[in-house]
């Protein structure tokens, strides 16, 4: 900091300092200082220390702006990150930016990242989400995890505030079908000859994704060997893209399969794709369709990726190790992968097969009425 006073009588007062972030040297002075709204030549000291002060916030001020991230500028930056990311599907990331721009943006947008508390973020999370379910929180809490994180690895904050919150979730069986009612199912289809019976046969006997199915194209199949190559995967919102792990994965087709793709090979024709292309199916109304068949069957309702689930606890149901279940369906997540184990009960079946606390068989004692017995 310098105030040096000039040949005409008046004072320039100069300011230099180093970038906090660049370490580039940043120099400043001003002859003429703004008092009272009016711009004015710097003529006397006192004049020239109030001009220092003002040129010293002026000069870290305009370094805050440069380092200094608000939450809606970083959101923003986040965001448009995120969304080249291949990992993120479409849908990811408009959940992620219609949850974060709905809750946090009234409040932070104009806040300093690293202004935000942890009491802050406690207090959002109990009144403004305070009659959403805990699964709605637990993702929020994820999100808001991932902004923060960004913003630690790219030096804007030093730690991540977000609290260490547990919510209480319970997990509910998805619903399938028993194996029983599948083969019901797929003999019902048949029988009525109806369009959906090779779409709802293929998710039955591979549990291949909805997606996956509609992207499966017969270059892709080898009917010799019984695979399936699966890497390609479909959506009304990204278009052809690949699987959802990213991953390849090849799936055995069993030979009760195989019938039905030989006769869907022949009505090809010169279409690429295994399966029948749908009006509905292109509309994504194959949930809908399988539920109403299942409701004229009076069976339970159930939609069409939950196929998927009845494939892998049917596979489980028969012995088949969970590991070569996971494979063939494309999981890595093990906490996924137990929730089918659990639906398929493979922990508990055969516990209570020597469990016998009384004989079933025994006769019942007989009681004998005694009120109104005669003494004589």
């Amino acid at each position: 900091m310098t105030i040096k006073e000039l040949r005409d009588g008046n004072y320039e007062v100069s300011y230099s300092v180093r970038h906090p972030k660049t370490r580039r040297p940043y120099n400043n002075a001003w002859k003429t200082f703004k008092e009272n709204g009016r711009r004015k030549v710097i003529s006397t000291m006192a004049m020239a220390k109030r001009a220092e002060r003002a040129l010293i916030l002026q000069t870290h001020a305009k370094f805050d702006v440069q380092i200094r991230k608000r939450w809606g500028d970083f959101l923003l930056e986040f965001l448009d990150l995120m969304q080249d990311n291949p990992r993120w599907g479409v849908k990811t990331f408009e959940n992620y930016k219609l949850c974060l721009n709905k809750y946090t943006i009234p409040l932070w947008e104009e806040r300093f990242m690293e202004d935000i508390t942890t009491k802050e973020i406690r207090s959002l999370m109990m009144d403004k989400l305070s009659d959403k379910s805990n699964h709605h929180k637990k993702s929020f809490k994820k999100h808001l995890n991932a902004v923060f994180k960004c913003a630690v690895e790219e030096g804007h904050i030093q730690r991540n505030p977000v609290p260490d919150f547990h919510f209480k979730t319970s997990e509910k069986n998805r619903k399938v079908l028993t194996e029983m009612q599948a083969s019901a199912l797929l003999k019902r289809a048949k029988e009525m000859n109806c369009e959906w019976y090779p779409h709802w046969a293929m998710a039955v006997y591979t549990g291949m994704r909805n997606g996956e199915l509609y992207a499966l194209t017969w270059d892709k199949v080898n009917l010799e060997q019984r695979t399936l190559l699966v890497d390609c995967s479909w959506s009304n919102k990204e278009g052809y893209k690949s699987t959802k792990s990213g991953d390849d994965r090849v799936v055995e087709i069993a030979p009760a399969l195989l019938t039905l793709l030989k006769q869907l090979k022949l009505q090809s024709g010169d279409s690429e794709y295994v399966l029948p292309r749908l009006t509905k199916w292109d509309k994504g109304e194959q949930a809908r369709e399988l539920r109403r068949f299942l409701q004229g069957m009076g069976m339970p309702v159930i939609n069409f990726h939950d196929l998927r689930a009845t494939w892998a606890t049917i596979m489980m149901g028969r012995g088949i190790e969970p590991y070569k279940v996971a494979c063939m369906a494309g999981w890595k997540d093990l906490k996924t992968m137990n929730r089918y184990v659990r639906e398929a009960g493979v922990f508990i079946k055969g516990i209570t097969d020597d469990l016998e606390l009384h004989d079933p068989n025994h006769d019942e004692g007989k009681v004998l009425n005694l009120i109104g017995r005669n003494d004589e």
